[in-house]
């Protein structure tokens, strides 16, 4: 009896402080979004696309992060929400905002299923093969369905109902961005809970030791699998709100450079935390548009330089490297 109640009372701390650094990431996203308004009032249409890549890049840090499933393949699931959106709306008259935001979680979903049941039939190096494999054939397909996906066109005539009826997606993009901001909190806080659940532990285990899972009698691929599948879902809802924002899909959002950079930007905030993952979106994004505004020949050696220097002197990641010091001095990484 002492034996659980000693347990209990060292978790009811724990449980405690995961609250409250839920609480911190939820008010440091507000925060940081009301400052981005009152910053970028006219470029509001960067910021909504700088929310819906993070969806993309909290995405990636579920399956690469969390269960260390090795991808380049996720701009397939990211795409696969934009298409479905998009499709719903102009083929099907789908254009309540959250509809569609509900056809992008279930496009991603599908497509996180189908790409996991082919990705985790490999381990390591084949894995990234595939993941290259399946974001091409993706992207092919979707260039072939001219009359569904309008090709290397893109989809256009996506006109989305106002919101509520009421706030109208402007080309100001203010009700986009007050949307992209209230899913990215939604999402935060479901992500939060998820990877704190036995079902997160159970994929950190199969990450660092499936023989053991194994051992446990459950199953490494079926639990990898299922965070797959959630992990389209979020990339699906990031697809959706890019859909509605800029009311057009093209090809790109199924490009290889596209899970090239959420990688980037996933390795410069840290893997493994969803705060990490947030961070490394908005800060290369936002330099990315800073120097290729001031330097628009050299640019991208300048963003070069950034990323060795962080993979030389933080290999942890930026919010990785930080978290680390504040875990010495007694604190705990969220």
């Amino acid at each position: 009896m002492s034996v659980v109640t000693n347990t209990d009372a060292a978790a009811a701390p724990k449980g405690r402080r995961a609250i409250a650094g839920d609480l911190a990431g939820v008010a440091a996203i507000l925060l940081i979004a009301a400052i981005g308004y009152l910053v970028f009032p006219n470029n509001l249409a960067l910021l909504t696309r700088v929310v819906a890549i993070a969806l993309l890049v909290l995405s990636l840090d579920l399956v690469t992060g969390y269960g260390g499933i090795a991808t380049l393949g996720q701009a397939a699931l990211f795409g696969a929400g934009a298409y479905a959106a998009g499709i719903g709306a102009v083929h099907f008259g789908i254009t309540d905002p959250f509809a569609m935001t509900l056809a992008g979680l279930t496009g991603g979903m599908v497509a996180g299923l189908v790409c996991g049941l082919v990705i985790l039939r490999a381990h390591g190096l084949p894995q990234l093969v595939l993941s290259i494999a399946l974001v091409h054939l993706f992207h092919e397909f979707a260039n072939k369905t001219t009359s569904w996906s309008g090709g290397s066109d893109g989809l256009s005539g996506i006109m989305p109902a106002p919101l509520f009826g009421l706030f109208a997606f402007d080309l100001w993009s203010r009700t986009a961005y007050a949307y992209g901001v209230a899913l990215l909190v939604i999402v935060f806080i479901v992500l939060r809970i998820v990877v704190r659940s036995p079902f997160g532990m159970l994929c950190r285990g199969a990450k660092e030791d499936p023989v053991r899972i194994r051992a446990m009698g459950a199953s490494p691929n079926a639990t990898l699998l299922r965070m797959f599948v959630l992990s389209g879902g979020v990339a699906g809802v990031g697809g959706a709100l890019s859909a509605i924002s800029t009311q057009v899909v093209a090809l790109d959002s199924l490009s290889f450079t596209q899970s090239a950079e959420a990688l980037v930007m996933l390795v410069l905030g840290g893997t493994g935390s969803l705060f990490g993952a947030l961070a490394g979106t908005v800060i290369f994004m936002l330099f990315e548009d800073f120097v290729a505004a001031a330097n628009p020949f050299h640019w991208l050696t300048i963003v070069g330089a950034l990323l060795v220097a962080v993979v030389l002197f933080a290999p942890k990641g930026l919010y990785g490297t930080l978290a680390d010091r504040f875990s010495r001095r007694g604190g705990e990484r969220p």
